[in-house]
């Protein structure tokens, strides 16, 4: 649903951000912002900035941040058009019927529609599993010790025997066979026909962020194979990209989300009071999953099964996080299989108990790998420490590294200095240990370059925010076109059109995406602070430098794409080259 610019401005302006955000949370006014505490993590510092003046949010502790709109879109689950229509109404602000481009309406129309069928097939299962057909399922529910308001607050419910069952239902909800079966709740055999892609299954709506059914997990009653099945993917269920019990777990108010394996340890752990639980869906750790993760918590607890494959899963997921910027801890569950088995023998206590004595997942994978050593023999302790040697290399801050040094060396008995002699030999060697690292390839130092140049780029678009005296000045040299990633490229233009308007509006730039991730991008983008360097000089020196960094990116971006016939394009990037490396050129001054 798409609603004109100037619709979506005019709410937007009549909606002091201020106003709206005091009636969820307390704010207090310190110079010319308002300050309370984060509604989006724990903490007991305020560090949630509200400005009047920008009309934005941002969170110097989490980096949650945006608009008006962003605000109602994290803290009530609402999509954007839900958001919209929120505020006009507060407002009092008549809409319009929503404008859709063709292409557009198409896509939104089916995933309207596939949304719609879901949560319809949704209670279809749940009213099924309180029939008299879904007795076999309400009892397993029970046996697993599930109450009745955990079974109605997940949604549970129960496709019963017959293939056709759900198929027929939806058919005389006027649904055609090919809507049903892009959204995965069927599936078409040649000889056949149509049938229920689930039957005779406990079933376990999955629910996105927002709290919208997008997919379903269902656990077969019997010995029928699959034991647990997931709908396929579809145009709003991406298993990589979303977490089972998220909708619901974002809304803990807890720092740090536990990480299960399956549904039903989510739901005993939300039931036992742990309602940051979530779950991938049938698959390992993505980065997608961990990319999802950072939005809310910037600390995870894996709490996967205490079997081998478990061990190994959450030696896989630790990378993972860590390279996501997420800090990973182990929680044991032995001597039970899984949190659902813990909780039922030994209660929520003694899981609290489990939390705080959490292992960090770095100190846990060296545990796991003492098991391969003899550590009684000097020969065998000698081995194991040149491994762990080789693996705090992995690090890439000094000083993390060097902490972690220092808790090896007191966990396993060793001077640290030696330890650090060690590491430093290992790095030198290459990772000629076994298991060997994966080596950096090209790919890995491209990214890395892409990474320096993007920071550049979003520095310099903080620095256009300081006022138009030095918003010209690097007009002189850098356009829109400049920005290589399409985001910073599009916030570029806007703010490059509301200067030459007249009227810088930070948070009207805001109101051009609808996406929640892009919200707090950009809101970070304008709520970071600029370094502040002791003298002019240095900062101009900064500031030019910035500049030379962009461009020449830019120009090299272009090359790149130039077709090898080009030549006035290559002569016209050659003279953009030269002009640079000409510092007296690049006037810049701040007064």
């Amino acid at each position: 649903m798409y609603y004109p610019d100037e619709v979506v401005e005019e709410v937007r302006s009549r909606n002091d951000i201020v106003d709206v955000i005091s009636s969820y949370i307390k704010l207090q006014k310190k110079g010319s912002s308002y300050f309370g505490l984060c509604p989006f993590h724990n903490e007991k510092s305020p560090s949630f900035s509200v400005s009047r003046d920008k009309q934005m949010y941002y969170c110097f502790g989490c980096g949650a941040g945006g608009n008006v709109f962003t605000f109602l879109m994290e803290y009530e689950n609402f999509s954007f058009v839900e958001a919209l229509k929120f505020l006009a109404e507060r407002a009092g602000v008549q809409l319009p019927e929503e404008e859709y481009s063709r292409e557009a309406k198409q896509k939104a129309d089916l995933r309207s529609r596939i949304l719609e069928v879901n949560k319809l097939a949704a209670k279809y299962f749940y009213a099924q599993l309180r029939a008299p057909q879904g007795k076999t399922a309400y009892d397993y529910l029970k046996k697993r010790e599930l109450g009745d308001e955990t079974i109605v607050a997940f949604g549970l419910g129960y496709a019963n025997k017959y293939s056709d069952d759900l198929y027929r239902y939806l058919k005389t909800k006027g649904y055609t066979d090919q809507l049903l079966s892009q959204a995965g709740l069927i599936s078409i055999d040649e000889k056949h026909g149509p049938y229920d892609k689930f039957w005779n299954r406990v079933m376990f709506p999955i629910m996105d962020a927002n709290s919208r059914v997008i997919g379903f997990g269902g656990r077969v009653m019997g010995d029928a194979k699959p034991k647990y099945l997931n709908s396929p993917e579809t145009v709003v269920f991406d298993k990589s990209r979303n977490l089972y019990g998220l909708h619901r777990a974002r809304t803990s108010r807890k720092p740090y989300f536990l990480l299960c394996e399956g549904y039903m340890d989510v739901i005993s752990l939300h039931q036992a009071g742990f309602t940051n639980a979530v779950a991938s869906l049938g698959t390992a750790l993505t980065a997608g999953h961990a990319s999802l993760i950072k939005r809310y918590v910037k600390e995870v607890y894996l709490t996967y099964d205490s079997d081998e494959a478990g061990t190994k899963a959450a030696l896989r997921a630790a990378p993972i996080l860590r390279a996501a910027g997420i800090t990973a801890r182990v929680i044991r569950m032995d001597p039970y299989k899984d949190p659902d088995e813990f909780i039922k023998n030994l209660g929520a206590e003694a899981f609290e108990e489990r939390i705080r004595s959490a292992r960090n997942s770095f100190m846990f994978d060296l545990e796991v790998l003492e098991k391969d050593y003899d550590m009684i023999s000097p020969e065998g302790k000698t081995g194991f420490l040149k491994e762990a040697a080789r693996r705090l290399t992995t690090f890439d801050e000094e000083i993390e590294r060097g902490n972690y040094i220092d808790a090896v060396a007191k966990a396993y008995a060793v001077s640290s200095q030696d330890l650090r002699k060690l590491v430093t030999r290992m790095a030198v060697e290459g990772g000629l240990a076994k298991p060997a690292s994966r080596p950096r390839t090209s790919g890995d130092r491209e990214k890395e370059k892409e990474d320096r140049h993007l920071k550049s780029q979003k520095i310099l678009l903080t620095w256009m925010l300081e006022g138009e005296d030095i918003f010209r000045q690097i007009k002189k040299y850098i356009s829109p076109s400049d920005f290589t990633e399409d985001l910073l490229r599009t916030v570029a233009e806007k703010l490059y059109q509301q200067y030459e308007e007249g009227d810088v509006n930070p948070a009207r730039i805001i109101n051009f995406f609808t996406d929640e991730e892009e919200h707090r991008r950009v809101a970070e983008l304008f709520n970071t602070k600029i370094r502040e360097l002791p003298t002019v000089k240095e900062q101009e020196k900064a500031l030019r430098e910035t500049i030379l960094r962009v461009k020449e990116n830019s120009i090299e971006e272009a090359a790149r794409k130039l077709a090898p016939t080009d030549i006035a394009g290559l002569q016209r990037l050659m003279e953009e080259k030269r002009a640079l490396q000409a510092p007296d050129k690049l006037h810049i001054s701040i007064n």
